[in-house]
């Protein structure tokens, strides 16, 4: 599983209208670093908690916006509107069999994918196609013969190769049928995907994805979103 080309966004603009309810913008002490020499900057100067690396600003968030921003977390998803404005655009390569759970989170969230239908059998099936991070090789058993799990896998992507490459040969449409039906829920997917810090507040949360059973949930993804701009103080809380 794998998580490229990250981008983040909407700081500025989420915490200015984080104070907007109570016209509070006088109070705001975040601001732009970008132009500060990072092995000279003291946060003191803005009064911050940390420093954004990701995305298209440094932005720096001041002592007096963290305090109204955690307490507006706390008090629940009415009143951290603001959350709803910062934006993460990542390319997350991931099997289908996570897509399928992804895919829960519908409001808020936007995925391109790349096309089992159209590209299927353009290039080579191979052992890398599959989401094999964790395989831990099993014994199986059909009546009374016992299998061992490599082996099967290894005999189902000679299979999948073997239908990919009848299909390129002779365009027939039951060709490539076959290895669609057959083609294993750990297929690798890429999906260019745009959330926001509200649906990774959802995700992230302790009763739901951080201790799954998966560690493409529990690892691989909290992993990733502890990466993000000020996650401790925002995600984590």
């Amino acid at each position: 599983m794998k998580f490229e080309k990250t981008d983040v966004w909407g700081f500025e603009h989420a915490l200015r209208g984080m104070r907007n309810p109570l016209e509070s913008w006088d109070k705001s002490d975040s601001g732009r670093c970008s132009e500060i020499d990072c092995n000279k900057c003291s946060q003191d100067k803005l009064g911050g908690t940390g420093c954004s690396k990701i995305g298209r600003w440094d932005f720096a968030i001041g002592r007096n916006d963290m305090q109204l921003a955690q307490k507006l977390i706390k008090a629940g998803s009415v009143h951290r509107k603001f959350m709803r404005q910062i934006f993460v655009s990542v390319d997350i390569t991931a099997p289908l069999y996570w897509w399928k759970e992804f895919d829960t989170y519908k409001v808020g969230t936007v995925a391109n994918s790349t096309s089992t239908m159209h590209k299927l059998s353009s290039t080579p099936i191979t052992i890398d196609c599959f989401e094999m991070d964790d395989f831990e090789d099993v014994d199986i058993e059909v009546n009374g013969m016992i299998y061992s799990n490599k082996d099967s896998w290894n005999i189902q992507i000679v299979e999948c190769e073997y239908l990919r490459e009848k299909y390129n040969e002779t365009k027939e449409k039951k060709y490539w049928k076959a290895l669609i039906r057959k083609l294993p829920e750990s297929w690798l997917q890429t999906r260019t995907v745009t959330m926001n810090y509200e649906n990774l507040l959802g995700i992230c949360s302790a009763d739901q994805r951080r201790n799954h059973k998966l560690i493409e949930w529990s690892k691989s993804f909290i992993d990733w979103a502890k990466t993000l701009p000020y996650a401790n103080e925002l995600l984590f809380l």
